[in-house]
This record gives C-alpha cells, structure tokens and sequence, in this order.
C-alpha cells in the first residue's frame, strides 16, 4: 500500500477550488498583455481597461480545465521517456534560479561562474534519485540578457536530463526553443517529445505582468510543458490564514491554466506553487517553514481536485550553509513532499530562500529524495506468508544473511545510501579521518565529476546549439561564450 499524507477534505479541497473560480469570476485578474487581455475578452471575459483587469466566467475556468492534460510525460536529450508526471507519481528536481552558490571551497556565498554550472550539471547527470534537471543558478559571466538561454545550453550540453527553466524576458524564449528543437530536429519533434517544463509565474495579488504572461502564451503556442508557480506570501500578499492562500494561490494558478488553454487547448500544464509564509520578524520568506510545507502539500491536493498534475517548491532549507537545519528543513520537505504526491518537487540543492545553489547540498539531497521514494513504496509482502518458513530457516541456520530469501529481495527491499550518509562503525570512521558531513558531501562531488561520462547528444548538435547561443551572446556585446574557451 502506497502511504499517502493528506491536509485537506475533499470537501474542503472542493470549496478553495470553489471559491477560488468565484474569485476569478468577481474579483477578476490583472493582466499587463494586450494578447492576453484581447484572447480573454474574445472568450466572454469581461475587461476593465484602465486598470487592465480581466474579470473570468465559470465557463472559461471550466473549459480549461476540461482541456489541459490530467498527465504528461517528459523525455531526455536522447528521446527517452523518462517519467510521468500523473496521479500520484513523485520526481524530484533542483531548485531553480539561484542568484548565488555556496563555494564548498571557501565556505563563502558568491556569484556563479560558467564553470560552477557546468560542474552542476555534470553532477546533476549522476545523481540517481533526481530525475529532472533544472536551469539551477544564473552565470555572472555573460550578459543578463542571455543568461537565461545560456544557462539552459549548459544544461542541455552536460545532461542528458530533462530540464525544468524559464525565461527572463520576451526576446529569450525563441532562442529557448531553438535550442530544444536542435537537440529534437523538428519542432514536431519537440511537441511529440517535450524536453523542457518552463516556468511561468504570476505575480501577488491576481497579478500576470507582460513578460509571464507572453512567456505562458509562446509556450502554449508550440505546446511547450509550462508549471504556472503562484507565490502568495501568507500573512504579507495573501491571508494569513492557510485556507485563504490556499484561495488566492488556486485564483492565481487557474488564471494561468485558463490563458494557456485559450492559446492552445491540451498544452500540458502543472499546478505548481512556491507559496510560503512571511516572517514578520525578519522580513523573509522562509521555504523551510512547517506552514509553507503544509501550503505546498495541500495546494497539491487542490490541484489533483481540479484535475491537474501538480509541481511544488520543498525540500530546500533557508540555512546559509550545510548544516543541521539545511538537514531538518530539506528532509522534513522531501517527505513530506513524496507522501503528498506533488509530481514534482522542486528545491532539491538550494539554500538561503531559494537564492543559493550548493552541489554539496545536492548531493546530500539526492540521498534524502531516495530515502523519501523508498518510503511511498510503501510495506508489501514478498514471499513472506507463510512465515513459518523462512522462520523455520532462520531458527535452523541462526542468520538469513546468505538466505535465497533475502538474496532476492535485499536491494528491493532495502535502500542503501551512497558515502554521504555516515553508517560505518566510529573505529573505521576514525580510521578514515572522521569525515564531517560536509568533507564527505564534497568528497561525493569529487567523485561524481571524476566519472563524469560527456552527453553523448550528437557533436553537430552541441555546435549548432552553441553558435546559435553565440549569435545571440554578440547582440549583447559578447563575442565569445565561456563555454567555448
């Protein structure tokens, strides 16, 4: 039996979703894209212009999400299908968009570099609990304007992974999928076999600004997998209450599920989120907190209601280093997360509120993810009844450790986690050097970019992909990219 956690009735699941369409449907959303407004006012949408808000009818919400897909599947560089994101199915991915990284080095926050993103996705490509990639942090060494594109380069270049991205601005997103189509050939291609989820975020309260909104619409276009994350912030841009930003989260993301599927009816969407609660006393928006877990678990549950595979931001912690409470928060979520049945979870790697990547992290993470899959495999018998026979063995033998028994059914049954995780007796860890968390953290790194084995996407490929990136880095004043020194 598969353990599944719940917060919600279906009763009380059913009214957020409820009064989340009366929202929309009063209250209405604002939207700075003329395409949006215009697509929504053909629909039956009433407009406020002055203030550019779209008041939403019952039928539009309805027919969205009679449309959108209740399942979609992703695919690696090579074309393989690698997960499903339906019913209650888990997959982890790191966190997204980190502004910073933690050099394990130095011990020190600092602004990444090329090379530290190319050394996370050669990581990334080894962790086996983690199944998608992300565009996880932003290179300081080319320009803004691109660096959106060129993170997803990167990762397209040294992962065979599916990626989770987005885009900075409007400009960006064609390079974005020129660079899926060449690794696909055809932009059918894609569409048959999508490679990328890209996120598109509205903005608290009701709020979708020019560049989500016309992001959310390329997408759809070309049916390009889209996560709409809402971030209400409980207490600060949403209720205080739970419940309440349960309601203005659902408002939110159903504004977004209803502007893609006007575009282009069956674009596969995920109800995402990365709501969290608002510290009063500091002024942050801890991600590690109980409550913004609860939000994360139970907007999951709103969204399987309605229909919808589902995406939250858990499983990463608000400390500055790898430390106890980087453990506590990311572990708490990743279990949390898993028995909820969120999709996919995103924040495996990222500390400090989202804004800091660590590949020691990571790959502490990667073992918290597994521990986290191997529990909703849930307890099932396996040859077990009946038990007066391999009690019998045991009782004649004294052990079951060469037993056909326990041969059979030692790795399914059991999880055993790479080095990060200390289990060895104190005298060999002794013996050993008694390696902290985070020498062994960063001995895992070591030893994960040692075996790396280089994507085996095709060479013509990588350069078209490359000059195609180049083109776009000299519109900026870049004539060469870090990658290709």
């Amino acid at each position: 039996m598969r353990p599944i956690l719940r917060f919600l009735s279906d009763a009380l699941a059913q009214r957020i979703a409820s009064e989340a369409i009366d929202v929309l449907c009063t209250l209405g959303v604002e939207v700075h894209n003329p395409e949006a407004l215009s697509l929504l006012a053909d629909h039956g949408a009433r407009l406020d212009g002055p203030r550019r808000r779209a008041v939403l009818t019952r039928e539009i919400v309805e027919k969205a999400l009679q449309s959108a897909p209740a399942s979609f599947s992703l695919y690696d560089v090579q074309g393989n299908q690698t997960h499903r994101f339906s019913g209650h199915a888990v997959c982890f991915a790191p966190g997204s968009t980190a502004l910073h990284v933690l050099d394990c080095r130095t011990g020190k926050i600092r602004k990444p570099l090329t090379t530290d993103y190319v050394d996370y996705a050669r990581v990334a490509n080894g962790l086996g609990h983690i199944a998608l990639q992300s565009t996880a942090m932003i290179p300081a060494d080319v320009p803004a304007e691109i660096s959106d594109s060129y993170r997803l380069l990167l990762s397209l270049l040294y992962c065979e992974k599916p990626v989770v991205t987005g885009a900075f601005s409007i400009e960006s997103f064609e390079v974005m999928k020129d660079l899926q189509v060449a690794v696909r050939g055809t932009e059918k291609g894609l569409q048959e076999k999508p490679l990328a989820v890209f996120t598109c975020c509205p903005t608290s309260p009701l709020r979708w600004e020019q560049v989500g909104s016309q992001n959310l619409i390329d997408c759809a276009r070309r049916s390009i997998p889209v996560e709409v994350v809402a971030m209400p912030l409980c207490g600060f841009t949403a209720p205080v209450s739970l419940a309440g930003t349960l309601v203005q989260h659902a408002a939110e993301t159903l504004s977004g599920v209803a502007i893609a599927q006007l575009v282009n009816p069956g674009t596969p969407v995920l109800y995402g989120g990365s709501s969290a609660v608002f510290d009063v006393r500091h002024e942050t928006t801890p991600m590690g907190a109980i409550e913004t877990m609860m939000i994360a678990c139970a907007a999951n549950e709103v969204g399987k209601h309605l229909g919808l595979p589902t995406q939250a931001y858990v499983s990463l912690s608000d400390s500055k280093q790898l430390d106890a409470q980087a453990g506590m928060e990311s572990g708490m979520g990743a279990v949390l997360a898993a028995l909820a049945g969120i999709n996919l979870i995103s924040g495996p790697g990222m500390l400090d509120f989202e804004s800091c990547q660590s590949l020691e992290k990571l790959v502490l993470d990667n073992e918290l993810c597994g521990m986290a899959l191997r529990l909703i495999g849930g307890i099932e018998p396996k040859e077990d009844f009946p038990a007066t026979r391999i009690l019998g063995e045991l009782l004649a033998e004294g052990h079951l450790l060469i037993a056909d028994h326990t041969r059979r059914y030692l790795k399914e049954e059991l999880l055993f986690p790479g080095p990060v995780i200390d289990r060895s007796h104190r005298a060999r860890w002794e013996r050993e050097g008694s390696p902290s968390l985070d020498k062994r953290a960063s001995g895992q790194v070591e030893r994960l970019l040692e075996t790396y084995r280089p994507s085996t996407l095709a060479a013509e490929t990588k350069r078209a992909m490359v000059e195609r990136m180049e083109h776009e880095a000299r519109r900026y004043g870049q004539e060469r990219l870090p990658v290709a020194e």
